[in-house]
């Protein structure tokens, strides 16, 4: 059975695991796989209690999904970030930050629920339209937000990944979607 909660602050290791499970199916062919490879789940947790998104006060929100009992996918949404800065914050407008769902759970419907979730978020919250950015390359998300009625509004950004040993990073390109929110 599917249940969507809001994250706690024990949540971290698990948010992180899905985090890192969905970037590296998500993102094989399209990420260095030297970066993929090295991504640490202790560090991912810790750097999520370092932001505070399970506080309540927080401006952003994490919802995770899990499936009889285990976590299956996590979405965060808030206000939308200027330049993706998250101390320069738009209130005209809300985003989805982040959506990852583990791989053993793309196309059971988990997705889609965490999607619904997360717009019924923004749309409690007063906004009327919001935005996400996505990986030009990602073929798959790009097609799962145009099923849910977004559209490419022609802005563009580059998403910068370093690499190990100091060289310089990865630019990938990426892709910024717009929606309406009901009301």
């Amino acid at each position: 059975m599917l249940t969507i909660r809001r994250e706690e602050p024990d949540d971290a290791e698990a948010i992180a695991r899905v985090h890192i499970h969905g970037w590296q199916a998500g993102y094989a062919g399209i990420m260095p796989a030297e970066v993929l490879a090295r991504l640490n789940p202790v560090a991912w947790a810790q750097r999520r209690r370092d932001v505070g998104t399970a506080d309540p006060e927080h401006p952003f929100t994490t919802l995770l999904a899990e499936i009889d009992g285990l976590p299956a996918g996590f979405t965060t949404f808030g206000p939308y970030r200027n330049n993706q800065d998250r101390g320069d914050l738009d209130p005209a407008y809300g985003e989805v930050l982040a959506m990852y769902v583990e791989p053993a759970h793309w196309g059971d419907g988990t997705a889609q629920a965490l999607f619904a979730a997360a717009r019924d978020g923004l749309a409690a919250r007063g906004w009327r339209e919001y935005r996400l950015w996505v990986l030009a390359d990602n073929a798959r998300a790009r097609r799962f937000y145009e099923r849910a009625g977004l559209s490419v509004d022609g802005e563009r950004s580059r998403y910068q990944v370093p690499l190990a040993g100091g060289g310089p990073p990865v630019h990938l390109d990426e892709l910024r979607y717009t929606g309406r929110l009901p009301g």
